[in-house]
């Protein structure tokens, strides 16, 4: 990952070809890519890389890829917050803007109910040789290609809409962080238990 530097408030920002661009720590990169293969093999062994079991969520008639979604969303939220405060890891939260968040969230669901997969399982199903996903795949690289091109409008025009910026749940519920993070992920363990108990097999 590569970041650009800021130019101070008071002087004149440089043009483009002035730029530096600083290059991410070799150490990050190495974690990336280990943690990128440990998600793709998870993925792949948890079954959400399969056509099928995709498809199988889509019609509400195998819900995998909702239990190992959620198993992943109460493990990692609640790691994630002791690990913060720990002081083990840096929390970087996404704005929260809403014309941004729906467009993009249904430009998402059509191209995953179309193909049957998104970004992780379709980079999971080409691994292990899922030669339906190659369509998806470059679809993915040529929508990356044009958001990357419209990024400039879309900063400007689309993204100050409904912007309510770096918005968190502890931000809108009277409750600590802790309480917020252990309640829903007791909430989430209970959806979970039931989808197993209740969901049609």
């Amino acid at each position: 990952m590569a970041t650009f530097t800021e130019p101070k408030s008071d002087s004149k920002v440089p043009p483009p070809s002035q730029v530096v661009v600083e290059s991410a720590p070799i150490k990050q990169l190495i974690l990336g890519l280990a943690f990128g293969v440990i998600f793709g093999f998870l993925l792949q062994k948890g079954g959400v890389a399969k056509y099928h079991v995709l498809i199988g969520q889509l019609l509400l008639t195998d819900y995998t890829v909702v239990k190992v979604m959620l198993s992943a969303v109460i493990v990692g939220s609640v790691g994630i917050h002791f690990m913060q405060r720990a002081g083990l890891i840096e929390m970087h939260i996404k704005p929260t803007r809403y014309a941004s968040n729906i467009i993009g969230g249904l430009l998402f669901g059509i191209g995953f109910a179309f193909s049957a997969y998104c970004p992780g399982t379709g980079a999971a199903a080409l691994g292990q040789g899922n030669l339906d996903a190659i369509a998806m795949v470059i679809g993915m690289i040529g929508g990356s290609y044009m958001f990357a091109e419209m990024s400039g409008w879309i900063g400007r025009c689309i993204d100050p809409i409904g912007d309510r910026g770096k918005l968190t749940l502890h931000d809108i519920l009277p409750m600590n962080r802790t309480t917020v993070v252990i309640g829903f992920a007791a909430i989430f363990s209970s959806v979970l238990v039931a989808i197993e108990l209740l969901a049609v097999r």
